[in-house]
């Protein structure tokens, strides 16, 4: 089996990552700012080394030995994704990485001028097949997992109420990061997967009111679809995350934010839909979950640890 780093291993993508690499039994180096990570009771790694994204020194000694890399961006790092992301695959490359699979939380565009993360995914993209990696880049395009973060779980859970900035008519494909773990462990070794990019999402394409039904299902009584608007989201996203944002960033954090929902509530490029059908025939070997599958086995308790927002 395989040896693959996970960068970005104690966050909520690492996890899953770690989880979908246990489970089909490749060997895991955890890459944190930690030498003693915390990668909570249900995820092992063989081993664990250092990774600093803002510390170049760190990185070639993180990769060396590793048959893959898997990369997740820092959410708070945004303006220079497409710069960082490239260098990183190149330091792959120079410890003699086998391949480097980079999930970009987000939607891949297929035209030029997309603005937001968008456009940087596409620069970004390039940038890594440039660095001569053997690569693979997954877009990732809505997160069913966004619903157990603390800004979002306790509208549900304690209000009953599905607050999200989507208006009704705004198709997605939800997917869990589960399931985007399990793509990236299934390219790992495919040779049609190399020098490739794809969106990915969830099997069903809904819409807002239909997430509060699957909700209101799983939790046995209704769960109202009250959505918020754009501004609204951006201040509860920037009030989440509480001092990890300083206080001369939250103004201009909270209304970049607010732009990219306006963009995707209105954007012709749908940058919340896949080809499903695509999708499935490329990776065959994953069973994707629906909302309601993934809904029926979270734990939505109190007692779960739960990031502030994401």
């Amino acid at each position: 089996m395989a040896l693959v780093s996970v960068v970005g291993a104690t966050g909520r993508q690492g996890l899953a990552q770690i989880r979908q690499l246990g489970a089909t039994g490749h060997r895991v180096r955890a890459l944190s700012r930690s030498e003693t990570p915390d990668l909570g009771g249900s995820n092992v790694a063989d081993e664990a080394r250092i990774f600093d994204l803002y510390d170049e020194d760190t990185w070639v000694p993180a990769f060396e030995g590793s048959d893959a890399v898997f990369y997740t961006h820092p959410l708070q790092a945004r303006e220079d994704r497409a710069t960082l992301t490239g260098r990183v695959a190149a330091a792959v490359q120079k410890a003699g990485g086998k391949r480097f699979i980079w999930n970009t939380s987000s939607w891949i565009p297929e035209r030029p001028g997309d603005p937001f993360t968008y456009g940087n995914n596409t620069i970004a993209v390039n940038e890594i097949f440039r660095s001569g990696v053997p690569a693979t880049v997954f877009g990732s395009v809505l997160f069913m997992d966004n619903l157990l973060t603390n800004w979002a779980r306790p509208f549900i859970v304690d209000e009953s109420r599905y607050v999200y900035p989507h208006e009704a008519h705004l198709e997605a494909n939800w997917i869990s990061l589960d399931d985007v773990g399990k793509c990236m462990v299934a390219a790992m070794d495919r040779p049609d997967f190399e020098g490739s990019w794809m969106n990915i999402g969830g099997p069903q394409r809904i819409k807002p009111p239909q997430v509060a039904e699957i909700l209101s299902k799983v939790f046995g009584r209704e769960i109202k679809y009250d959505p918020c608007t754009p501004t609204e989201f951006g201040d509860l996203l920037v009030g989440a995350f509480g001092d990890d944002v300083p206080e001369e960033n939250r103004a201009t954090m909270s209304a970049g934010i607010a732009a990219f929902y306006e963009y995707n509530n209105k954007a012709e490029t749908k940058p919340f839909e896949v080809c499903t059908d695509f999708m499935q025939q490329r990776l065959p070997e994953v069973e994707f979950e629906t909302l309601e599958q993934w809904a029926s086995r979270q734990d939505w308790s109190d007692s779960a640890h739960r990031p502030p927002a994401g």
